[in-house]
């Protein structure tokens, strides 16, 4: 027809609308980097508003919402619980006019005209004028948002000009104005436009409501951005909601071949020429002359009306976007005679313009939409879309055309559009709501794991505890809890060790067989060959002669270098019967007789710890510390052998196994054990033993997580209050899963499928929560780990006569490998406890097993100088 070919420019197919849809993410993109965001055009400002409703808001809210030529004052009251049902959400309102001198005068005169009559409707309602009210804001300007409840108005739009607030905060213009009027105590707890409204109104009733839409006088998009992508905010966890402003779209001539030339001269003849081009060729505040526009020029070159133009059709502003649906009425109005081919093709010209309308609007939520798909990782997206404005709900078509679409350019999503039915002022109140919920729960988690933080002086207390506790031990006076086992290894390698060594290493889950060759040269000549086996459950608690058949090899507490060594008490979730008491050695031996398939010269039993020491010691001379932190944790040491009792007078020092995951077993950590370690500490094999090790070791550090994690959740804090069986199964939180989730590298959609493989359905807030918690727990254990190196470190310093020492701890276990902070904090700790140590940490390469065999290759070259000096 006459008018698709003379509009062709404005229909446009889907090629084109994917490409405005690729403009737009890039645009988008350009507004949350902190280097692009001044001169992108889609400002993608950041509103602080960090969840959607979740159905458990409550409480009363006063609301004022100010956007147009009228404003309202509401009071709104939140039911609990009543969310996914209608009337969870009960309003009072007043609306209140603004007289047209105040919308072009001085800001100050327009607050204090709202604020006397948020007064007037506080007496009217007989609302308490003492008691405090949260009051939620909606402003729907551009704002910059420092925080939730401030806004630095950018620009006004609409019909607004006021003098002296550009710039400034609206809040603290608002607050100041109530000041003013005196009489009232209102804490305004948010500010909102009403784009951000409209999405948390829709997501009261459906929670996958993520998107909000206003396709009204204005336009505008708001969704929910992963913060890590939003540079203008501190922090990257979490979600925030983003309030696109994408009016702006095309102000930098990014939509320049698709404007035409009615676009251009609706923005020549605008107030703000240049400014908000997508919003000129989308809002219902420039449809109606945009069709004005259209028609003016077909009756000029004689399409229309046999070329008669009017002068109300020259006029600006003498169609509007109310009025396109009934196109004779209109026409007459305007002192044409239109024939009835003259109403169809002015129809036809408002579908087009109309249509071209939904189609960018879709093009450009379907931006939206593949950004949150993409910041997901989805395959199919499913979400709600929650809309108001005038267009939308009164252009017949609209609706329909959009969905369509949005259907047609996502084809692999599920996207739901719910109309808003109480618009912004509801959804401010639920903005107020979920602040206040989410600064509850902030509270009640913060006083959760409140008892997980250590002091300054809680660490020199435990450094100072641990200290006089290795000294009680050495003494062996009184029975101390920790048991300072002398392990008869006097000397650390100097790199001359030779010969070839079998070493059997049992003291976790995993069993290891080596056979460690150190050739000539020094330290960097060693060849290790090795096989792991598990050790099943039924062996771990079965009987000792079980183990004894795996033919595994004992390095559990006591560690001495003859050919015995009686086994003290089990740890670590061993419990097998027969054992405790017994050499161990003797029962490796009579267990490779009972096989009859090999014979070995058992030349030493070794604890993992001191064979960590002599391993690092083999790379490092200044390693004289070996520190276990993995499924168990343990120190040792060299210490002075003038400060023991069992010992060799010709030594000068040898290594003491401190066994320093007894320490507490007397009650002295008591001041620092949660109910949450009480609780991992009664379910344990060995309730009232090993306190320290069940604060600061692997094997424990995921429960404590999981009792903390069952607390919250029926405290109703995680996870909806929902406690699931997968929660409620002890040993189910393994201590992998802490290191995983505080990765910094990993994302919170990941943080959720690691807590959905346990059977824990969790949002966004819930993984920040149990992030914290893991966060929490690691970090103590950290410490107390690095308290207890310090007292260690600052006893040999004290040993020697030194004001400085420098000194190396070699290192080996999951926990200080593999967790992403536990080493940092733990090297923090022991610096800040110990100033005048200098300490490295060398992480064992081939750990407690290469230990082993050097242990005996150290005993062997000792024999050899020792036979050298007798026959000289």
């Amino acid at each position: 027809s006459a008018v698709d070919r003379f509009l062709y420019a404005m229909r446009l197919h889907d090629d084109q609308l994917e490409d405005i849809s690729a403009r737009f993410q890039a645009e988008m993109k350009k507004g949350l980097s902190a280097e692009s965001n001044a001169a992108a055009a889609v400002k993608m400002l950041p509103t602080h508003v960090r969840s959607t409703p979740d159905g458990s808001e409550r409480g009363q809210f006063l609301a004022l919402d100010l956007g147009g030529s009228k404003f309202k004052v509401l009071q709104v009251k939140v039911r609990e619980g009543m969310g996914i049902r209608k009337g969870g959400v009960e309003m009072e309102e007043k609306i209140y006019p603004i007289p047209k001198e105040l919308l072009i005068g001085r800001g100050t005169e327009l607050f204090d005209h709202v604020s006397e009559s948020l007064k007037d409707f506080l007496q009217e309602k007989n609302i308490n004028l003492e008691k405090t009210h949260p009051l939620a804001f909606t402003f729907s300007f551009p704002c910059e948002q420092p925080t939730l409840n401030q806004g630095l108005l950018l620009s006004w739009s609409k019909n607004f000009r006021l003098r002296g607030l550009q710039g400034k905060d609206v809040v603290q213009s608002l607050k100041g104005a109530i000041e003013r009027t005196g009489g009232m105590n209102v804490d305004v707890l948010s500010m909102v436009n009403d784009t951000v409204a409209t999405m948390m109104t829709c997501g009261f009733d459906d929670q996958r409501c993520e998107v909000g839409l206003i396709i009204g006088t204005g336009t505008n998009a708001c969704y929910m951005e992963a913060l890590r992508h939003v540079d203008l905010v501190e922090g990257d966890e979490g979600q925030m909601c983003v309030n696109t402003e994408w009016g702006g779209f095309g102000d930098d001539g990014a939509l320049n071949e698709y404007i035409t030339e009615f676009d251009r001269d609706v923005d020549a003849a605008s107030n703000n020429p240049g400014k908000q081009i997508f919003e000129k060729m989308v809002s219902g505040m420039y449809l109606g002359e945009l069709v004005r526009l259209v028609v003016l020029k077909m009756a000029k070159v004689g399409l229309l009306f046999d070329g008669f133009v009017s002068d109300a059709l020259r006029t600006k502003g003498k169609i509007t976007t109310a009025n396109v649906a009934n196109t004779r009425d209109i026409l007459t109005g305007l002192g044409l005679t239109p024939s009835q081919d003259d109403c169809i093709a002015v129809q036809h010209v408002s579908t087009i313009v109309s249509f071209r309308s939904s189609n960018l609007v879709a093009a450009c939520l379907s931006a939206i939409l593949t950004r949150i798909k993409k910041n997901r990782s989805l395959r199919t997206l499913t979400i709600t879309v929650g809309v108001d404005g005038t267009v939308y709900k009164t252009h017949p078509q609209y609706p329909k055309r959009l969905h369509k679409v949005v259907r047609r350019l996502l084809p692999e999503s599920h996207v739901r559009f719910v109309l808003s039915d109480s618009g912004s002022s509801k959804g401010a109140a639920l903005v107020a709501a979920v602040a206040q919920r989410l600064a509850s729960r902030r509270k009640q988690v913060d006083e959760t794991l409140f008892p997980f933080q250590m002091s300054q002086e809680q660490l020199h207390l435990v450094k100072s505890r641990m200290r006089a506790d290795l000294e009680a031990g050495l003494k062996n006076k009184n029975p101390s809890t920790i048991k300072m086992l002398p392990s008869f290894v006097y000397h650390t390698p100097d790199g001359t060790e030779r010969g070839k060594y079998l070493a059997l290493d049992l003291g976790g889950t995993n069993f290891r067989a080596l056979l460690v060759n150190f050739k000539k040269g020094l330290h960097q000549n060693t060849r290790l060959y090795h096989k792991i086996y598990t050790v099943p459950m039924e062996i771990m608690q079965g009987t000792g002669e079980e183990v004894g058949n795996s033919s595994s090899f004992f390095k559990i507490f006591i560690t001495l270098f003859v050919l015995q060594g009686t086994l003290l008490t089990w740890t670590k979730g061993f419990k097998a019967t027969d054992c405790e008491g017994h050499d161990v050695v003797n029962m490796l031996r009579e267990a490779i007789k009972r096989r009859n398939e090999f014979d070995l010269d058992i030349a030493a039993v070794v604890n993992d710890t001191v064979g960590t020491m002599m391993s690092c010691a083999y790379e490092d001379p200044e390693c004289e510390v070996g520190l276990i932190a993995g499924t168990g944790t343990n120190v040792c040491y060299m210490e002075d052998v003038r400060n023991i009792e069992k010992r060799d007078a010709d030594a000068q020092r040898m290594c003491i196994n401190t066994e320093w995951g007894g320490l507490g077993d007397d009650g002295s950590l008591n001041d620092i054990i949660t109910p949450y370690d009480a609780e991992v500490d009664q379910n344990s094999l060995h309730p009232g033993k090993q306190r320290f090790e069940k604060l600061t070791s692997g094997m424990y550090l995921g429960e404590i997580v999981r009792q903390v994690l069952l607390d919250l959740t029926r405290g109703g804090l995680l996870f909806r209050g929902h406690v699931t069986e997968a929660l409620k199964t002890p040993g189910i939180f393994e201590t992998k899963y802490l290191s995983q989730i505080e990765s910094d590298r990993l994302a919170l959609l990941q943080v959720r499928s690691i807590l959905q493989q346990l059977g824990l359905d969790s949002n966004c807030d819930d993984s920040i929560i149990v992030k914290e918690v893991c966060g929490a727990v690691s970090r103590r254990a950290a410490q107390l780990v690095g308290a207890g190196i310090a007292a260690v470190v600052d006893k040999i310093r004290e040993n020697r006569g030194l004001e400085h020492l420098n000194i190396t701890v070699g290192v080996d276990g999951a926990l200080y490998k593999l967790h992403p902070h536990f080493s940092r904090v733990l090297h923090d700790t022991a610096k800040v406890l110990a100033p005048l140590c200098n300490v490295s940490f060398l992480p064992s390469e081939e750990g407690s097993g290469k230990g082993a065999a050097l242990i005996t290759a150290v005993a062997k070259q000792k024999d050899k100088d020792a036979g050298c000096k007798g026959q000289t």
